[in-house]
């Protein structure tokens, strides 16, 4: 976004300059309710002051705002010219003194985009509801600031308000007079500055915990949501998981919570899954279940209250210096997540979720073109926002865990409780992190961090094994490999665990060795001697950040065998171990569909089961041969169609496959047994048809052509909220009609008139795989409609575009000709664009490579 951006040089000049002692920020929001007229946005008043000081008086800098209109500039008592100082993005400040006072009086621009101060509007019943929505750099749109995370300050917000609105910032707050004023914060960056505003359903509890110096420590609690959903909100668990979490890094961090009150809110066309405001934690409101989930559902909420929690101490206590430095707090937040969701809540199997759904994030976007170090070189804001990737959270929280295995669990939390308390409201760099937890384990950290840190892309383990003549381990080694393009090899500390069957025919584990893998073979003296397996798992109990290869006897094992092998954990790894394979056309389609068809349905753990599913499906969409797609998708169909007749009646799992088999009919009589779930006429014994199961049987109905405009209307008037609009959105969009697409097109692509939730649904029913031949006109038109849709809307919308419409259910070689030649021709576009661009070429290169796969496959 021309004049938006902001380059990490420019911020450290800025730094260097400038230090700010104070915002006050004052918000007129009684304008987000009643009609709007103009053809302008509509609009909120806000007047910031900032006090600032300057290293170099007489020198000049800038401050952001991005804002429809600025109504007065004063800089010192002296009032400035809007018209000459202000470009739209920011304001030049000429000839400051040592200390200075900026007060800017400004028009500023309600979102529908998820983006600075969003406005939702209840379709249920006409309520307003807004939030704010910052990182990386979004608060310049609310209010004047100097937006970089190490210009941290303390904040003092107020809010006018309509008549009977409740308000919430970073701060406790009160309202007298018809103004919400809060307690100033503690010294934050702007990005994590937040105020909620509207007619909440909320609901209140309280932490209360006696530290070791005998303080008594006392949190208010507070959640909330939209009224609309308040019959469904499930405070309680979320209280739960809270107070739970809470005691987890109190127990461990030594440090009390140091931002007073901890509200969370629920709300509506949420972009992003949460995000770590102090004091005001906002969460995107589908995770408040308006129907039956799975216990995965509840595990991945938990998981992801307790990755914002972690941030209150990694990230808004101590915040990264600039955003190269941002697995400072994501990674740290993503790992701590999974390790108090063990350690703290009814979840303790969480790092089989972690390893089976979290890494194999992480392993994509480690192959990509655009893969980086986990310190990540980042130019820009662009840059920054493109970062909040696989490799930052997930290969980032790996390779802590990999190095709490390194370093061990104490020596790491030490380093953790030294690092808050030496940089307790201040920025950090990698080197402060390494520097603590050398202290603590005498460990290397500056060659543990070149190896992991510092170097980009996977590497493969396999394992080999050499018998005697007597049918024992006569020598096991295993072999790191790397890729071309990113050569280096890591040590790893890894488990290498043996597994044959019993005379049950269960496939056990019966020895194990922990070890350290370094170069490219290693040999696991330890398991000499041992009976001969017929299973090796390199990376047994998930100690390192690897993709698991298999020798050829274990790989034949589990073709047989991998439903009887009994540790969920172990089972889990070898699932992502063989998707691995097939995503890098070492295994064919057609045999993980049929590995998930034969064992499946045996699968204990609802998270893995349902990782399956999606899996499966994108073998099926991506993976397969062309030739053969339609015949697997008939088996993949009736597999799911069985599975949901024998699991257990009224199961998780059997609303797992319910779900499945939706997204997976292929055939007539798939189609008579979902519209018969919908209209009463057919029965699954136990299977209860919710709301939100209505939609998810109504998708793939409308999308082959049986449930029609009429039906789709019908059952938003069955269910007229703000979630059934976005599912009629979603499915009208899924009709295969030519007429249909366009429309779709053209109010994504063409128009801004449709918030970032509609646009994200228009999107998703759009892309259908099995609308192949409707979709191809649109490859074309997408390449020639991308660079304008980038410079001339949000980033957030302009990614889900780029993202969301590129043709990939065109998979053939014209279309990532057609890609190259965009590349070639765009060469100067915005780095965040091409590396958008490049992404997904190399998802249908891969695509590509796996159908040549399953095709030499269907000839055997």
């Amino acid at each position: 976004m021309p004049g938006e951006n902001l380059t990490r040089e420019e911020a450290r000049e800025r730094a260097a300059l400038l230090s700010v002692d104070g915002y006050e920020v004052s918000l007129d929001l009684r304008s987000a309710v009643g009609e709007h007229s103009g053809g302008g946005p509509r609009t909120f008043r806000s007047v910031t002051t900032v006090r600032f000081r300057c290293a170099e008086p007489g020198a000049s800098s800038f401050a952001d705002l991005i804002a429809p209109s600025v109504t007065a500039l004063s800089l010192n008592g002296r009032d400035l010219d809007p018209g000459r100082v202000f470009d739209g993005s920011r304001i030049l400040l000429e000839d400051l003194a040592a200390d200075n006072e900026l007060v800017v009086d400004a028009q500023c621009a309600y979102s529908r985009t998820g983006e600075g101060m969003h406005r939702f509007v209840d379709p249920e019943d006409g309520e307003v509801y807004l939030y704010t929505q910052y990182e990386p750099a979004d608060s310049r749109r609310v209010f004047a600031n100097f937006e970089q995370p190490d210009l941290k300050a303390p904040y003092r917000f107020e809010v006018r308000a309509p008549e009977g609105w409740t308000v919430w910032s970073n701060g406790a707050g009160a309202s007298a007079d018809g103004v919400w004023r809060f307690a100033e914060t503690k010294p934050i960056s702007t990005y994590i500055t937040c105020v909620v505003a509207g007619p909440y359903h909320y609901v209140t509890d309280s932490y209360e915990r006696v530290l070791e110096d005998g303080t008594r420590l006392e949190i208010p609690l507070g959640a909330m949501c939209r009224k609309g959903l308040a019959p469904h909100f499930d405070a309680d668990d979320v209280f739960l998981v809270t107070k739970q979490g809470l005691d987890f890094f109190h127990d461990h961090f030594d440090y009390p919570y140091p931002f007073g009150k901890y509200d969370q809110a629920f709300v509506p066309e949420y972009n992003l899954g949460a995000m770590e405001n102090p004091g005001m934690v906002t969460f995107r409101e589908e995770f408040i279940f308006r129907g039956k989930v799975t216990r995965a559902s509840y595990e991945g909420r938990a998981n992801v209250i307790l990755h914002e929690m972690a941030h209150m101490w990694f990230g808004d206590l101590v915040t990264m210096e600039w955003w190269d430095d941002l697995w400072l707090k994501e990674s740290f937040a993503d790992f701590m997540g999974a390790f108090s969701l063990v350690g703290a809540t009814r979840f303790t199997d969480g790092w089989i979720t972690f390893a089976n759904r979290r890494k194999a994030w992480a392993y994509r976007a480690d192959q990509l073109p655009s893969t980086h170090p986990i310190t990540a070189d980042i130019r820009d804001l662009q840059d920054a926002k493109l970062n909040f990737d696989g490799i930052t959270y997930a290969k980032g929280a790996s390779v802590l865990k990999q190095l709490v295995a390194y370093v061990g669990q104490d020596a790491f939390l030490e380093g953790a409780r030294r690092y808050f308390k030496r940089h307790a409201y201040g920025n950090t760099r990698l080197g402060d992190l390494l520097s603590v937890l050398e202290e603590t384990s005498g460990r290397d950290m500056a060659a543990w961090s070149r190896a992991w840190l510092q170097t980009a892309g996977v590497n493969s383990l396999t394992p080999q094994v050499l018998l005697d003549g007597d049918g024992r381990i006569d020598e096991l080694a295993v072999v790191q490999e790397a890729a071309e393009s990113h050569p280096e090899l890591r040590p790893h500390r890894v488990a290498v665990g043996l597994y044959r069957r019993t005379d049950s025919g269960a496939l056990e584990r019966y020895a194990q060795a922990e070890t350290d893998v370094d170069g490219p073979r290693t040999v696991v003296a330890e398991l000499a001697g041992a009976d001969a397996p017929e299973l090796v798992l390199v990376n047994d109990d998930d100690l390192t950040y690897c993709k698991t290869r298999f020798d050829d006897t274990s790989l034949a094992a589990l073709r047989e065998h991998l439903g009887a092998l009994t540790d969920p954990l172990a089972r889990a790894l070898c699932w992502s171990a063989l998707w691995n394979m097939t995503r890098d056309a070492l295994l064919p389609a057609r045999d993980f569909v049929d590995l998930v068809l034969r064992f499946a349905g045996r699968e204990s753990d609802i998270g893995v089961l349902q990782m399956l599913h999606a899996w499966a499906e994108s073998a099926l969409v991506h993976y397969a041969a062309p030739a053969g797609r339609a015949e697997l998708g008939v088996e993949l169909a009736r597999g799911a169609r069985r599975e949901l007749h024998d699991a257990e009646p009224g199961s998780e799992h059997q609303l797992a496959w319910a779900r499945f088999f939706a997204r997976s009919a292929a055939e007539p009589a798939d189609f008579d047994l979902l519209t018969g779930l919908l209209d009463g006429t057919s029965a699954v014994e136990g299977l209860a048809v919710d709301q939100e199961l209505r939609w998810a049987f109504l998708e793939p109905l409308a999308a082959h052509g049986v449930a029609d405009e009429k039906v789709l209307d019908a059952e938003l008037a069955r269910d007229d909220t703000a979630s059934g609009k976005r599912h009629q959105v979603r499915c009208l969009a899924a009709r295969p009609s030519a007429a249909v697409k366009a429309q779709c097109w053209a109010q994504v692509v063409e128009s801004d008139a449709l918030s970032n939730a509609l646009v994200e649904a228009t999107i998703s029913g759009f892309a259908q795989s099995s609308q192949r031949e409707l979709l191809a006109p649109y490859t074309e038109k997408y390449f020639a409609a991308i660079e304008r849709v980038w410079t001339g809307r949000s980033i957030q919308i302009g990614m889900d575009v780029v993202r969301g419409l590129f043709p990939s259910h065109q998979d053939s070689q014209e279309t990532l000709d057609a890609t190259d030649a965009w590349l070639t021709s765009h060469e100067d576009a915005a780095p965040a664009l091409r590396r958008l661009v490049l992404e997904s070429r190399d998802d249908l290169a891969r695509a590509l490579r796996g159908q040549a796969c399953d095709e030499a496959a269907a000839g055997r």
